[in-house]
Parts: C-alpha cells; sequence; structure tokens
C-alpha cells in the first residue's frame, strides 16, 4: 500500500512540474538557464537569488533520487536530496535512505581567460550498501569547479577537484561539456572520478532535452565503460537514467 500511494504521489508531481512548465511557457519566457550540472559531474553555474529547482532521477532497480535546491544569497545556494530505492516497479521492500545536503558557493564569475568558479559541497551518492551505510559511489563531497565556453556558441566545458571522502581524502577530478544546441537540446558527456584505481572512473553521456527554458528531461547512460565490481563484489553495470528538473524564481 506504501508503494502504491508513493508511486502515485511521483505521478502527481510529475503532472505538476508538467502543468508548471506549461505555465512558464504561456509568459513567453525564452531564455534557457545555465546548468547548474550535467549527469554527475557539477558546474560554476548556480541558481539565481530567489531562484528554486526540483530535481527528480529515476535510476536502476525502481530507485528514484529526489532533490530540492534554493537560491538563498545572491551567489549561495542550499539543497538537500534523499533516495528511496524500489519505489518504482514490483520488488519489495522500498527503502528510504538518509538525506544528504548541498551547498555551492560562486565566488568568481569568470573573465575572458579565466573561468568561472564555484566551491561545494554535496553528499549525494549511488548505489546504498546497507551492510557498510554508506554509498559504493561517494558524492563529489567537498568540490571546486570551473565552467567556461569553448570559443564556439553553446559549447561550455567544465572541469574540477574534489575530496568524497575525509577518512582518506583521497583528491578526485572530474572533466565534463556540454553542446546546446538552438536551445532546444543538449549533449552531454562527463568523464568523473579520476586518479584512483581503487575507485574506478565514470564515462557518462546523455541529453537533455528542454521542454521550455523551465522545464528538462534528462536521458543518460552513466557507466559506460564499467569493467571492475564494487567494493563489495556486486556487478558494476551501465546505468540507463531519466531525470526531470523544474527551475522557477519565487
Amino acid at each position: 500500500m506504501r508503494k502504491v500511494v508513493l508511486s502515485v504521489a511521483l505521478i502527481c508531481a510529475a503532472c505538476a512540474l508538467a502543468a508548471a512548465a506549461g505555465k512558464e511557457r504561456e509568459k513567453g519566457a525564452d531564455t534557457v538557464l545555465p546548468d547548474t550540472e550535467l549527469v554527475d559531474v557539477p558546474t560554476a553555474g548556480i541558481l539565481d537569488y530567489y531562484g528554486f529547482m526540483l530535481k527528480t532521477r529515476a535510476y536502476s532497480g525502481g530507485g528514484v533520487v529526489g532533490s530540492l535546491n534554493f537560491g538563498v544569497l545572491e551567489r549561495l545556494n542550499l539543497g538537500a536530496s534523499m533516495t528511496v530505492d524500489k519505489l518504482i516497479g514490483s520488488d519489495s521492500p522500498i527503502k528510504m535512505r538518509r538525506p544528504e545536503i548541498q551547498v555551492k558557493f560562486r565566488f568568481y564569475d569568470g573573465g575572458y581567460y579565466i573561468p568561472a568558479a564555484a566551491v561545494g559541497y554535496d553528499g549525494q551518492g549511488s548505489y546504498y550498501d546497507s551492510v557498510s551505510k554508506k554509498y559504493l559511489e561517494k558524492g563529489k563531497g567537498l568540490y571546486l569547479v570551473g565552467s567556461k565556453e569553448a570559443g564556439i556558441a553553446g559549447l561550455v566545458l567544465h572541469g574540477g577537484f574534489n575530496v568524497p571522502d575525509f577518512d582518506n581524502n583521497y583528491l578526485f577530478a572530474f572533466l565534463g561539456g556540454s553542446y546546446t544546441l538552438e536551445d532546444k537540446v543538449a549533449f552531454i558527456l562527463e568523464y568523473d572520478s579520476l586518479f584512483h584505481r581503487d575507485d574506478p572512473s565514470r564515462l557518462n553521456a546523455g541529453a537533455r532535452i528542454y521542454v521550455t527554458p523551465y522545464f528538462q528531461v534528462d536521458l543518460a547512460l552513466r557507466e559506460l565503460n564499467a569493467s571492475q565490481d564494487f567494493s563489495n563484489g556486486a556487478d558494476r553495470k551501465t546505468e540507463r537514467i531519466v531525470q526531470l528538473r523544474y527551475s522557477t524564481n519565487f
């Protein structure tokens, strides 16, 4: 019964997003907002002051990640996310994981040669292991990211460093790029979790469809280069995800 209620709530939320997106279209808004993230890689983009973003991601095994982010100050975004395993489909039991926080502060808007830069924290990982009570793929943790248009209109490159686990203090790196075509669709490619063989790198690719400037649908493949198993012996496979994103201002 609980799964039915949660599934109905998810469908209602999706319908509400579509309806809200339609209202934004009626307003005549035609400017695509900067991306705050790609698939897994963050960007230096932020929500405007009083901005708001609702995001839901459906991933393998019927799981869903939901997140809310707010532009609480001119350069500061705060948010939270939570994973619900086995929400979609017939598998049981449904497992709600602990909420995680997101913080991003954009301290430089960029110049002719120097990219825009932001520092942040994101605790949301993937593949929660109930035995170790940790994510097999850790969240970004503390990160520094830069973003810069690469000389071609619509082509933006992103890169940075992150420390996902303060117990190990490993420094990782990530790279990403997106090409937006006529504000209708963006093609995304990213290479994540670089530098350490015991935590394999991840090659992700996808497309972001701009239903309206405020409502996007992401279709992506994670871990195209999956080969090694997870640390607990579980298979690491290429994962298909669908993500809905809605952003607006208060």
